[in-house]
């Protein structure tokens, strides 16, 4: 829900723990961005010793090139383990960083625990496309595809579709 940055580190502990007790046997995936690898590595130990099924790592929004962002996620995933699952975050109209296809499947490549993408850009039925292709030929290994935004776009391909009455 973006909270994480605004949060202390005790506080983002008590909301994991309360939404873990209440998940039951849901799987939650617990936002860990911080402005350091230091904060991300300890709330996702901490989150994934609660119970948490994975940690989503969001760029920071100073990232421009390709290799600022496969190497940041490089960095991310060596700070917080490679044992812990984690999710990309695309959401370039609030982050300002934009990850085409290709620096996705880099990223996917670079860090086998990578295990999802969820996907907040618009439109962004091309994108989704591209990585689905990349899977089919091989270049890129299967990862699931969350897509986010609360539901509230729809591609104006598919809502300027005529309806039967």
């Amino acid at each position: 829900m973006g909270e994480a940055p605004k949060l202390e580190a005790k506080e983002s502990l008590e909301v994991v723990h309360r939404v873990l007790a209440r998940a039951g046997d849901l799987p939650v995936v617990v936002g860990v961005s911080a402005p350091g690898f230091a904060a991300m590595r300890a709330l996702a130990r901490e989150s994934m010793a609660a119970g948490a099924a994975g940690v989503m790592i969001a760029p920071p929004s100073n990232l421009r090139t390709d290799d600022q962002i496969t190497g940041y996620y490089r960095q991310a995933a060596a700070a917080i383990g490679a044992e812990i699952p984690f999710v990309i975050q695309d959401y370039p109209l609030n982050f300002q960083v934009v990850m085409t296809p290709k620096v996705i499947r880099e990223i996917v490549r670079e860090n086998p625990s990578c295990v999802m993408l969820k996907h907040e850009d618009w439109p962004g039925l091309e994108k989704i496309s591209a990585l689905r292709g990349f899977q089919s030929e091989g270049s890129m290994r299967p990862i699931s595809i969350l897509c986010g935004n609360g539901g509230l776009f729809l591609d104006s391909r598919w809502s300027a579709a005529p309806t039967a009455r």
